[in-house]
């Protein structure tokens, strides 16, 4: 089987992952893929100009291959005058502490996939990741046509299988283990929570595309297991949080030091299960009062941008996966070098 990974020229198997909504600045991107990686640019909540832009700078800091990552959607859900009642009552504490008014709520809940798929076609990256589910065979064509490596995310075999049969060059395998949003398909399914090792022992030998590795890689000897297991690639974000070039807010910074990070997955802040590090709102937040994605994650972005301004980390969705071990804080280059260091 012919890689298609390899056309990228890539100096090491390592995706930076996409991490939307601070994190994946146009520094880190540049410098994981100047450094032999492929940095990913998170452009799920981005309109078309801010996409333009991003890739702007980024093109100002490397003539290296990106990648950019969309969310595929799902139909719109019917947000009922009760439900969002219920989600401003019990949000109403927090936003009084956060000194925000009453939020004025009301649809679209996300940017326009077409208008950011038109921008992505204009940009050109060297590849288009994705997650939520498939991309139609329209974008899929036109993607292929303009010279992008298409990368789907599994988290089931049976996910996998139906990228594979979509036409996707690569699939990224997402374990439990991994920070930020899980993958699934569906938005109101349960989470299969299948490991990452898993994953792969029922993928590996019958997909018929290279597999991408995802969830709790941290460190060299991770890398070696991961890739010795047969992935062709792993992709990491975690581990990038904390170094100079992230976009990570201070408060978040903050929360990620130690050792030791106390994760689990939850609906409260997206409406879709993610995993992040425990904090108030995750703890407290009544699981009836949470719309569906995406509405809620819309719901919440004021409580999450006044608690960013404020420095508390009680209210940020403080995505990372389950890895151990002190995070990386100085540049992204010298990070990805000591871990292909052997």
């Amino acid at each position: 089987m012919q890689d298609p990974l390899a056309k990228l020229g890539l100096k090491h198997p390592l995706i930076v992952a996409p991490m939307a909504g601070g994190p994946s600045s146009p520094e880190l991107v540049a410098a994981s893929s100047a450094a032999g990686a492929i940095g990913s640019i998170g452009a799920a909540y981005a309109t078309p100009v801010a996409i333009a832009d991003f890739v702007e700078k980024v093109r100002a800091r490397t003539d290296r291959p990106f990648a950019i990552n969309l969310f595929i959607q799902q139909p719109q859900p019917q947000i009922e005058a009760t439900m969002v009642d219920r989600a401003i009552a019990a949000t109403a504490k927090y936003r009084a502490e956060l000194d925000l008014p009453l939020p004025q709520f009301a649809s679209p809940y996300e940017e326009d996939f077409d208008q950011q798929f038109e921008a992505v076609l204009k940009a050109k990256p060297a590849v288009l990741s994705f997650v939520f589910g498939l991309l139609a065979p329209r974008y899929m064509q036109a993607a292929h046509k303009a010279g992008m490596l298409i990368i789907g995310t599994a988290t089931t075999p049976e996910e996998a299988k139906a990228l594979e049969d979509s036409g996707v060059d690569a699939i990224t395998l997402q374990g439990f283990e991994a920070g930020g949003h899980r993958g699934i398909f569906d938005p109101a399914a349960e989470d299969s929570e299948i490991p990452l090792n898993e994953l792969m022992a029922q993928c590996l030998g019958k997909a018929r595309v290279p597999l991408i590795a995802a969830g709790g890689i941290m460190t060299a000897a991770d890398i070696r297991a991961t890739l010795a297991r047969g992935a062709a690639a792993v992709q990491m974000g975690t581990a990038f949080l904390a170094t100079s070039e992230a976009g990570t807010s201070e408060p978040y910074r903050a929360a990620l030091q130690g050792p030791e990070r106390r994760t689990r997955t939850t609906r409260a802040f997206s409406g879709r299960f993610a995993r992040g590090m425990e904090n108030r709102f995750m703890r407290e937040m009544d699981a009836d009062a949470v719309m569906p994605f995406p509405a809620q994650n819309k719901f919440t972005r004021d409580l999450r941008a006044a608690a960013a301004a404020k420095g508390t980390s009680e209210f940020l969705s403080l995505w990372a996966g389950t890895g151990k071990g002190d995070l990386w804080q100085g540049s992204t280059s010298a990070l990805i070098e000591s871990l292909f260091a052997d």
